[in-house]
């Protein structure tokens, strides 16, 4: 838009700084956008926070004996992994750090008979409840997050509010769990 005059040419914008989401601790909830349905092991697709930023790419691996999801930040490195766990009873995926320590573990109860539940047992604190409509992504995760598709006017999308002081990447992984386990079925 504005010329440099020593060179004459034009002066190339300067790009947006890379803020890593996982560790930035504010005093007010942060949202984030998912884009429902999209979801399905070989599949890749981003995460957006609410200005439309792109800050998580998931990749799916398709050619892998069980379900695994990579979550990458924005510059391509590798933050966390989700895979399903094979020989359970009932539907669990693990959530894993970078240096695969366990961050959480993501359960489907045996026996709903109204409404899909789910327990995250989280390596270092409490467990959370997931209580609410899941298929219509009206749900909170513990007292950590809300999600919803209120906020969002897209189509096929939804939202992820993220309290304050809270692991965002950890609350996303979960979501993504849940939605994987639902989808599938």
């Amino acid at each position: 838009m504005f010329r440099d005059r020593r060179s004459g040419g034009r002066r190339a914008a300067a790009p947006a700084p890379v803020v890593d989401q996982t560790t930035v601790a504010t005093d007010s909830p942060k949202r984030y956008r998912m884009v429902e349905k999209l979801i399905s092991i070989g599949d890749d697709f981003w995460i957006q926070n609410d200005h439309g930023q792109r800050v998580f790419k998931v990749d799916g691996k398709s050619l892998r004996v069980r379900d695994t999801l990579v979550f990458r930040d924005s510059q391509d490195i590798v933050i966390c992994k989700i895979q399903q766990r094979l020989g359970r009873i009932r539907d669990t995926m693990e959530v894993e750090g970078p240096s695969g320590q366990q961050m959480a573990i993501v359960k489907k109860a045996m026996i709903t008979p109204l409404r899909d539940r789910f327990v995250v047992k989280v390596g270092n604190g409490p467990d959370l409840e997931v209580e609410g409509n899941i298929v219509s992504h009206e749900y909170r995760i513990g007292s950590l997050a809300t999600v919803s598709k209120k906020w969002f006017r897209v189509r096929d999308s939804y939202g992820v509010e993220v309290g304050p002081g809270q692991n965002d990447l950890l609350i996303l992984a979960t979501t993504v769990c849940i939605e994987q386990m639902t989808g599938d079925g």
